[in-house]
């Protein structure tokens, strides 16, 4: 059996008092801090011989580190020959344009048929291990039934660089969102840290402590109320020309953040939540039997209850490529699904 690889590294004294994971991130560019991250809590870095388990610990000038990759398991995925929206490819990364209804990586529930899956009949094995075996490629993710924009990296180096900018921020993603009801003010932003929730562990909620920071900035698109309001009286009439009588908004969302659902969980705390998500709303049919939702037309109606899935879309993806450090942006259309439910609404409303 083969010696496993290891690397060592000494703190010098620009070092010294640095955190642990920023200290070897710096001294291993080759890994992200994620992956290092995962290696301390693994128990694969020791000091001086001593195991070592806390990436947030202060470095000591003269200190040697030594990290030890473990073993490299072979993945038992399998490459499966489903169809890709291919937005962009060279031989460092793709954009891909994923159809809602495609999970991104295999997990409970979910051991095949997934975007990961389709990547490795694609490319084969050169796709970037640092994701893990069950992730591998993979940089950032949207939900199952979100549909809409994300880049994989095809190599180690293409991961640690895109990474990079999704931890400082200049990864940017643009989504596109159809809410219940209208906010108030027509653009602003939205924070509160986002953790699970305390009553229900399969969600994530805002949370007075803990938590990760988030904010999402959203922006009015679009806004609609029902032409049910010309037969109404002058008064009603006058009410359902508030916003608070705004039935729907398109809203444009940009991530500053990426935590799970956030969209879907900011959203929902400001009293908007997604048309078609029963985890942070109301079921579309209990939604369709309260106030003003009761005197939708019938086409609207059916077009909102055969609507099955959150109304979120990806549209836009800007990076810097990470072999050339050209700014790209990438943007891609609706999917018919969300296309025709808003061509609903805008002859309805």
């Amino acid at each position: 059996m083969s010696k496993p690889e290891s690397h060592n590294v000494i703190a010098d004294e620009s070092d010294h008092g640095s955190r642990l994971d920023r200290f070897l991130v710096r001294h291993l560019p080759e890994m992200s801090r994620s992956r290092l991250q995962d290696l301390i809590a693994q128990g694969c870095v020791s000091c001086n011989g001593k195991l070592v388990q806390d990436s947030s610990g202060k470095v000591k000038m003269g200190q040697e580190f030594t990290v030890t990759m473990p073993e490299i398991v072979a993945s038992h995925i399998v490459a499966q020959n489903i169809a890709l929206d291919i937005v962009y490819e060279d031989e460092h990364l793709l954009v891909i344009n994923k159809p809602a209804g495609l999970t991104v990586h295999p997990g409970a529930g979910n051991p095949d048929m997934t975007l990961v899956n389709a990547l490795l009949a694609h490319c084969g094995d050169t796709l970037s291990g640092i994701g893990g075996v069950a992730r591998p490629g993979i940089v950032h993710r949207i939900d199952k039934d979100t549909s809409g924009l994300l880049v994989v990296a095809k190599h180690d180096i293409a991961h640690v660089n895109l990474s990079a900018q999704l931890a400082d921020r200049s990864l940017k993603r643009t989504y596109l969102a159809l809410v219940w009801g209208q906010p108030k003010i027509a653009e602003g932003t939205i924070t509160g840290n986002i953790g699970r929730s305390s009553s229900n562990r399969q969600k994530m909620a805002v949370v007075k402590s803990g938590g990760k920071p988030a904010v999402t900035h959203y922006k009015l698109v679009a806004s609609y109320q029902s032409s049910v309001a010309s037969k109404e009286s002058k008064e009603k009439k006058r009410r359902l020309e508030t916003e608070d009588w705004k039935l729907f908004s398109l809203l444009e969302c940009k991530l500053e953040t990426g935590r799970t659902h956030q969209i879907r969980v900011h959203l929902a705390f400001i009293g908007h939540p997604l048309v078609g998500d029963p985890v942070y709303g109301q079921t579309t049919s209990s939604r369709l039997q309260s106030g003003q939702y009761k005197a939708l037309p019938e086409e609207l109606r059916a077009a909102l209850l055969n609507f099955k899935r959150q109304a979120l879309h990806a549209k836009e993806l800007g990076l810097i490529h990470p072999d050339t450090g050209k700014a790209m942006k990438f943007a891609c259309e609706l999917p018919e699904d969300m296309k025709g439910l808003l061509k609903v609404l805008s002859a309805e409303c």
